[in-house]
């Protein structure tokens, strides 16, 4: 890895998309031995690149920076002796979304967000791995010894699958920070005198310890969220959120903190608050979505994922992101510039990430993708091993865990089969449909994403 003398090269691929990828360039030049990067945004979509080059050139301007930004919508221009690169894409954007959410609709199964398990989320990483294996090609010609930062969903099976191709892949979420905030706001406790640990997999790790100096504040935490996220709550008590879990909403926003019946129920059950808001949470667990009114019932406020990306779509504009970046540059809750920092400068952290788990939690199959904390410096990320998790919450893991290894395994051997599978084991799918019904959907799912699909998956 570069030192503070050398100029650090960042890629970031599929750098048009709305807010996000902006965000993080503003993330890494807020980092002073970042400034002098070259930071290359690369898309196949040159409207959409265009929005961001143009918000992040008037960013380096307006700070006076020395950052050396590249437009290009050449992946190998964009990758050829990348120190980091990262990925923020998702294949077939909100056209192939909306066949992500529309089709499992029709056979009941209503996911509020599908991006992570489920139908949804193994046909959205299935849709991808045309676009991995080209850049996993290049990377290996072109940036072989390059960290690579994954951000797009779904997380353990992307990331799991980066690895498989040989990439040092590392993947970021922004649930651990957004939750261990929301708790301490909840519970009046001020976050920098927070101490926590947290384990287990992507969008639904567990807060295994939630501490103040000795004073553990589990007790405290149980007694406020089962107080105040009974099931039954109204609507009417919570507010509008479009979508921001930065970390920064207030505590009863739509998305985190205000409708967390789903995660507290879950709390009261198996002992553990889980990183991932309820309306996520729901999804994974064959629990809280057998009909609209338990629905309703443990989440009377809707948030919608799909809708808001299709509005993000149409109406996407960056200019309050570059008014707030050029008033005030300071990184935000994400840990992809915080890990570029570390690893240019030596100076060490300690981010969430998910890593291939190797034994590093020892109840979940090696095979598995796990998050949980790592320590980075100039030797990269290194992962610290934990041990056991409490046994029910390993348990509720591995039917996750259960899906996403057969995603990955249809994508490495092209297995058909190995997708109906992966469906067809996922809680909530397997909770309300039959194998028959199952299958039928997988071939309807196959048949919208056929476009996008590696040939062996595409095939009848």
């Amino acid at each position: 890895m570069p030192t503070t003398t050398h100029r650090p090269v960042i890629a970031i691929i599929g750098a048009g998309g709305f807010v996000f990828p902006f965000r993080l360039f503003g993330d890494i030049i807020s980092f002073p031995a970042l400034q002098n990067a070259e930071i290359r945004l690369m898309d196949i979509d040159e409207g959409r690149l265009a929005r961001v080059v143009d918000a992040s050139r008037a960013l380096v301007e307006h700070h006076q920076l020395p950052t050396h930004v590249v437009s290009t919508t050449d992946r190998r221009e964009a990758l050829r002796d990348a120190d980091v690169v990262i990925i923020t894409f998702q294949v077939g954007g909100v056209e192939a979304y909306r066949h992500d959410v529309e089709i499992p609709r029709r056979y009941g199964i209503d996911q509020c967000v599908g991006d992570t398990l489920g139908p949804g989320g193994v046909f959205r990483f299935l849709r991808s791995v045309v676009a991995y294996q080209q850049i996993a090609a290049d990377a290996r010609e072109l940036c072989p010894n390059a960290q690579f930062i994954n951000y797009a969903n779904p997380m353990a099976m992307a990331t799991s699958y980066l690895n498989a191709l040989g990439l040092r892949t590392v993947g970021l979420c922004h649930s651990v920070q957004g939750t261990t905030r929301m708790l301490a706001r909840s519970i009046d406790v001020p976050y920098d005198e927070v101490a926590f640990r947290s384990a287990g997999i992507n969008h639904q790790a567990w807060i295994l310890e939630f501490r103040r100096g000795d004073e553990d504040l589990y007790p405290r935490l149980r007694e406020v969220m089962g107080e105040r996220h009974q099931v039954g709550r109204s609507a009417a008590q919570l507010r509008e959120d479009q979508g921001d879990h930065s970390g920064e909403m207030d505590a009863h926003s739509t998305y985190e903190g205000g409708n967390e019946q789903v995660r507290t129920s879950l709390m009261q059950a198996f002992g553990y608050f889980e990183t991932e808001s309820s309306h996520h949470a729901s999804e994974y667990v064959p629990y809280f979505r057998k009909n609209s009114d338990m629905v309703l019932d443990h989440i009377p406020q809707r948030w919608d994922y799909y809708e808001i990306c299709a509005d993000h779509d149409v109406t996407g504009d960056l200019t309050d992101q570059l008014e707030m970046l050029k008033a005030e540059l300071a990184p935000s809750v994400e840990y992809g510039a915080l890990i570029v920092n570390s690893m240019v400068t030596g100076t060490p952290s300690v981010v969430y990430g998910n890593v291939p788990n190797d034994g590093l939690i020892s109840n979940l199959p090696d095979d598995a993708c796990v998050e949980l904390a790592c320590l980075v410096d100039r030797n990269g990320v290194q992962p610290v091993k934990l041990g056991d998790l409490p046994p029910q919450l390993a348990a509720l893991n591995r039917t996750n865990v259960n899906v996403q290894t057969l995603a990955v395994q249809a994508a490495l051997t092209g297995n058909r089969e190995h997708v109906f599978h992966a469906v067809a084991l996922d809680p909530l799918t397997s909770a309300l449909c039959t194998l028959p019904q199952i299958r039928q959907m997988t071939e309807e799912l196959f048949e919208a994403h056929r476009d996008w699909l590696q040939p062996e998956l595409a095939a009848d």
